[in-house]
């Protein structure tokens, strides 16, 4: 990532501006990830990408929602880049193979890295990450993020009625991929 040759000022415009938005980065960060560390990494990766197109940023205009669609399209496309990645052994695969020990007996885990596990890879995320960009980002930047209908459509740059038919429509997809996966079958999947 090459960065432009900044001033001081524009250092500190960018950090004064950006500061009162950090904290709420990082909850909604963890939310994506379910993972504290992958967490603290994806805030950092939208800052810098926030710092390097800061320029591109047109004063006056909501900084927050600027810096939450930069989160999630970060998170997007380091999700997808991860799913192209082939999958590595652990270190306690790797020293259970050079020890000799039974190289098809199953590693042990530990209960926490078993539910951390279960969250990362929660139907619910696997669904809504499954769902076509326009939907995902719509459902993303509403029903998580809590922004108001005509707030999605200035950020996605869409009029007011395709937000609420991608919400509509996406909506509709994730309770068609869940169904049946409620604690009380079909009808309140998603309700």
């Amino acid at each position: 990532m090459t960065l432009a040759p900044r001033s001081p000022q524009d250092d500190a415009d960018f950090e004064r501006q950006v500061r009162p938005y950090v904290a709420q980065l990082y909850p909604a960060a963890l939310r994506l990830t379910r993972n504290a560390t992958d967490a603290e990494d994806l805030v950092q990766e939208t800052l810098a990408k926030a710092y390097q197109a800061f320029g591109q940023f047109t004063p006056g205009t909501n900084l927050r929602a600027w810096l939450h669609k930069i989160l999630s399209n970060t998170f997007i496309n380091s999700y997808r880049r991860s799913k192209r990645e082939p999958l590595l052994a652990s270190a306690a695969e790797r020293d259970a193979w050079e020890d000799g020990a039974e190289p098809l007996a199953p590693v042990a885990r530990s209960a926490e890295s078993e539910a951390l596990d279960r969250m990362t890879d929660s139907e619910v995320l696997r669904a809504l990450r499954d769902l076509p960009d326009d939907f995902k980002t719509a459902i993303y930047l509403a029903d998580i993020e809590g922004y108001p209908y005509r707030e999605v459509a200035r950020i996605m740059g869409t009029p007011i009625g395709t937000v609420m038919s991608r919400l509509h429509r996406g909506r509709e997809k994730l309770r068609a991929r869940l169904a049946g996966h409620g604690p009380h079958g079909p009808a309140t999947a998603l309700a």
